[in-house]
């Protein structure tokens, strides 16, 4: 078995301009249900079938960090995370390193089938990948605080 089995999409992080306007088409035109708000950090996660869509307003401490309000210079997505089989930090990390492609700490983090270890690495054009473990049973970590996003960096 390799080391990264890729299951399908775990979430997509987008930063949007109008919270409101975006909750009206995610989940008023395209069925979306909100799942989790974490005020703190500007974020709502709304559940799309067996994934999530992430909401992070521009304006709001995690929507900062991925920079100015959408331009041609300025990013919307933060990252999409891609849903692994198994999560061995070990094998993974070796067979990114054999492809000389760095990536960030592990790190448990919540997605759309709960908490659950994952890292951070930029794909070729600059834009960054979340490798996302599967969720976790252990109850001391499955009510953690974590969130889906950082800050979109490599760390």
């Amino acid at each position: 078995m390799p080391a990264i089995e890729l299951r399908g999409l775990d979430h997509v992080v987008l930063r949007v301009a109008e919270v409101d306007r975006a909750l009206a088409f995610y989940c008023g035109v395209l069925g979306c249900i909100e799942e989790r708000r974490i005020e703190e950090l500007g974020l709502i996660q709304l559940r799309a079938g067996v994934s999530l869509i992430d909401l992070v307003a521009i304006d709001s401490p995690l929507g900062r960090a991925g920079g100015g309000a959408v331009e041609n210079e300025a990013r919307n997505v933060d990252h999409f995370a891609l849903e692994l089989a198994s999560f061995d930090e070990g094998a993974i990390r070796k067979q990114l390193e054999a492809h000389g492609i760095e990536s960030g700490n592990a790190r448990r983090r919540y997605g759309a089938k709960g908490f659950g270890l994952s890292i951070y690495l930029n794909d070729p054009d600059g834009n960054t990948v979340e490798l996302k473990g599967p969720p976790s049973t252990d109850p001391e970590t499955s009510s953690d605080f974590g969130s889906s996003t950082d800050s979109g960096k490599v760390q």
